[in-house]
């Protein structure tokens, strides 16, 4: 988890400077594909991806290691052709993976959070899952452990193929001739991500697009069918967390409310969107009909919010840079305390962007329980070993979010509500 950690601490930096350049291109050609609330919440599911990822949160079905140690017909040694092939296997298993989770009820719940933006940009490729607790990925990696790939070189490939499919993720670059049939490019990801009807479940491949050629899920974008973005069931909030388990809720609401005892086990393995009969006829979900007339998601926003949430993302985003930073100094109990931190500030703001007042109490009690810690123990987490007077920054960073929870709930809100009436 160490190494990990160390990972993102450059990772991190690169992609908000790819975003950052995303961005600025897009004002001065005056094509902009960003809206500030639907990218901070985009940014802010990736900052709790990458923190569960290096809390370890969540259980492993089975490792590679442990699949290569007792399947293993040989021991081959890391070669180029092996980091070739290995890498091959890998974007094989990506596919299938990413197949399943399109097609089963279950297992989109973990990757809806990828499709909910109603923008398409590289900051939605950092829309990733926390819901995804049970790791089984190393599953679809068995004939690469048949054949004895050793586990550095897995190790090593998979954070690069993740990576890898970050840059697909924009608006700005078209066609790309010949690569179009060799790799994933911005055109075949554009289909992927919207919800025409031509363009549903198409294009799963991950880094090549050989698999969506062999098994029939390609589809080439269309010049007279301009992809449409999110999902066919809005998720109706900027809130990560929210998003994240949102599909799991209604399939837990919907098995509990079935009289059908066969349909309270079969729905969580039925393909994605299907409902029990009883239940989708008495309890009918907002599902959009005609992609192209739809009520995108939006909430009141002044400039001095948008620049207030602007400025608790990059707070977020630099302390989790100073815990990878200090990864070890800071212990386990530490990064769990640290981590918990980190999910409740996530979850404050970005409720408070969905304008509910719910998100005023949150803050409070977030604020006030870092100035006790702050004050108790005069330090952050040993910041003050790295930056003079670092306690105090963190302490004043709390302050900011309680006066800013309670500006934006109550004297904002209730501005922004008086001049709405006015101009109607």
């Amino acid at each position: 988890m160490e190494s990990y950690a160390t990972a993102l601490l450059y990772a991190i930096p690169f992609f908000i400077f790819l975003l950052g350049i995303e961005i600025l291109y897009g004002y001065f050609v005056k094509n902009q594909k960003h809206k500030v609330l639907d990218t901070v919440s985009s940014i802010s599911s990736g900052l709790t991806n990458i923190l569960k990822d290096s809390l370890g949160l969540g259980v492993i079905i089975v490792s590679y290691p442990y699949l290569l140690e007792h399947l293993a017909l040989t021991e081959i040694k890391a070669s180029w052709l092996v980091w070739v092939v290995a890498f091959i296997v890998i974007d094989f298993a990506g596919y299938w993976n990413h197949r399943l989770s399109h097609h089963i009820n279950f297992f989109w719940n973990q990757h809806v959070i990828h499709h909910s933006s109603e923008e398409f940009n590289l900051a939605c490729a950092l829309r990733q899952s926390v819901s995804n607790l049970i790791g089984y990925f190393p599953l679809f990696l068995i004939h690469a452990a048949v054949i004895g790939v050793p586990t550095k070189v897995i190790a090593i490939l998979a954070p690069i193929h993740l990576f890898a499919q970050f840059w697909y993720h924009t608006q700005h670059i078209r066609k790309m001739g010949w690569l179009e049939y060799i790799i994933v490019t911005p055109s075949q990801h554009r289909v992927h991500h919207a919800i025409n009807p031509e363009y549903i479940d198409k294009n799963l491949g991950q880094v090549l697009c050989i698999w969506d050629r062999l098994f029939g899920t390609f589809q080439e974008e269309l010049a007279e069918v301009p992809p449409q973005y999110g999902v066919l069931k809005p998720a109706r909030t900027w809130n990560p967390l929210l998003i994240n388990f949102q599909h799991i809720w209604h399939l837990i609401k919907d098995a509990w409310r079935t009289e059908n005892y066969w349909d309270k086990v079969r729905i969580w393995f039925m393909p994605t969107g299907w409902r029990p009969a009883d239940v989708k006829e008495n309890y009918p979900l907002d599902i959009i009909q005609d992609v192209y007339h739809f009520q995108r998601y939006r909430t009141k926003a002044s400039f001095a919010f948008k620049g207030y949430v602007i400025f608790q993302m990059l707070a977020t985003l630099i302390l989790l840079l100073f815990m990878f930073y200090n990864y070890s100094e800071i212990g386990f109990n530490g990064l769990l305390l640290f981590g918990a931190f980190v999910f409740m500030g996530i979850y404050g703001y970005t409720t408070l962007m969905d304008r509910s007042k719910i998100a005023v109490w949150i803050e409070l009690c977030r604020g006030v329980l870092g100035l006790f810690l702050v004050f108790r123990t005069g330090d952050w987490f040993g910041i003050n070993s790295q930056v003079t007077g670092g306690g105090y920054f963190v302490a004043m960073y709390f302050v900011i979010t309680i006066i800013g929870g309670i500006y934006f709930t109550y004297m904002e809100r209730e501005s922004l509500t008086a001049k709405a009436v006015l101009k109607e």
